[in-house]
């Protein structure tokens, strides 16, 4: 039977939000999947854009090819939190990062649940 943990995005250890500080590739981290495949990673996140325009967010979910590892939203200005990634899977280490077009307007809160 498998174990649900709920855990906290390992790009802030304390849960608070990360803003994302990059407006490119690599991304800004926000969080690194349990390693190895025994377990499992389900991610759930959330973004909200601070500024007065609206801001395109970019997910590197995993790697950066394009299009099989990015997920990509337009985050309305001043709006209110979005989903950007509704309970996904991941593990074996890989890196889940962001970018948006503007530098510190976009911030992302969220939790994982660690299957084990």
């Amino acid at each position: 039977m498998s174990t649900y943990t709920k855990v906290l995005l390992s790009g802030d250890s304390n849960g608070r939000q990360i803003k994302v500080v990059e407006s490119g590739s690599p991304g800004t981290t926000i969080h690194t999947a349990v390693a190895g495949t025994d377990s499992l990673d389900e991610i759930w996140l959330y973004a909200v854009n601070s500024d007065d325009a609206d801001q395109k967010l970019t997910i590197e979910y995993g790697g950066t090819t394009d299009p099989d590892d990015l997920i990509e939203q337009t985050l309305p200005a001043e709006g209110g939190y979005v989903l950007i990634v509704p309970g996904l899977l991941l593990q074996n280490s890989l890196v889940v990062k962001a970018f948006a077009a503007e530098a510190n307007t976009i911030l992302i809160n969220g939790f994982v649940n660690r299957i084990t």
